[in-house]
């Protein structure tokens, strides 16, 4: 047997046992949020368990994390928590790491997964539909008033993952949440975990994620005719702390500014 070979087999084998551990971590924990449910109608015992199961999926991958920023986070208020989504174990990591209490803003048909959808509307996550329906401007209108009632969002506000590890261009929908909650944008930059487990991949890594938590920005004054410049605001801090992580700007999307930057350098 070939060594590229070992090496081939050793990887499917850690990945196979990843996935399963986060298989039976879902079947294990997802009921038990749904029975907690109505011990806990908030949903907090729902997120603790959630974070178990965040930890879960790092521990058995062998990923680490890494926070800054800790102290930019607000104390005793309510927040929309803003972060490039850069792989499926961005969910992980904040979840694990992000010592508050907080839902997620999620697309709709995350709910319809067998245990774990159960698991996130026993947890109070809010369902989102990204085609823009009535049942949208309801939901969302719905997620302003549990914020103002003092609670935690986190949103992706790219809407899905980075298909080149490059932060994307920003959705409205995240923006039209904080005006109308008016609370402060809580602008999170995370990086490492594309090469943990890249967009459209079920191969897994183990690896670093690094999260760096900048300063709030606020909302009180702004009406719906500042979202764009709020959005520019929001992803120029992101794409800051984004540097300070990295090295690398948010404003190298293509291929051709991507290597003008290695010749320069």
């Amino acid at each position: 047997m070939t060594p590229v070979l070992v090496v081939h087999i050793d990887f499917m084998i850690r990945t196979c046992f990843v996935w399963a551990s986060i298989f039976v971590a879902t079947l294990v924990l997802g009921p038990l949020t749904v029975i907690a449910y109505p011990l806990d109608p908030k949903g907090r015992l729902g997120h603790r368990i959630g974070k178990l199961w965040g930890k879960v999926a790092l521990l058995a991958n062998g990923v680490r994390v890494e926070v800054e920023g800790l102290e930019h986070l607000p104390k005793n208020r309510p927040c929309v928590f803003m972060s490039n989504h850069q792989g499926n174990y961005d969910i992980f990591s904040l979840l694990g790491h992000l010592p508050c209490q907080f839902k997620w803003l999620a697309k709709k048909e995350l709910f319809s997964i067998p245990v774990l959808g159960w698991a996130m509307t026993a947890a109070g996550y809010i369902s989102i539909d990204r085609a823009g329906t009535r049942e949208t401007v309801e939901a969302m209108n719905k997620a302003a008033r549990r914020i103002r009632d003092g609670m935690c969002v986190v949103i992706f506000p790219e809407g899905s993952r980075s298909p080149d590890g490059f932060i994307q261009d920003f959705k409205k929908g995240g923006f039209t949440l904080a005006i109308k909650s008016k609370v402060p944008i809580v602008p999170i930059a995370i990086a490492g975990s594309r090469e943990i487990m890249p967009k459209d991949s079920l191969t897994l890594n183990p690896g670093t994620v690094r999260i760096r938590i900048g300063q709030p920005i606020g909302t009180e004054h702004c009406s719906m005719k500042d979202r764009n410049t709020l959005m520019e605001q929001v992803r120029e801090a992101i794409s800051s702390q984004f540097k300070r992580i990295t090295g690398v700007t948010a404003k190298e999307n293509s291929g051709f500014e991507r290597n003008a930057d290695r010749e320069i350098g």
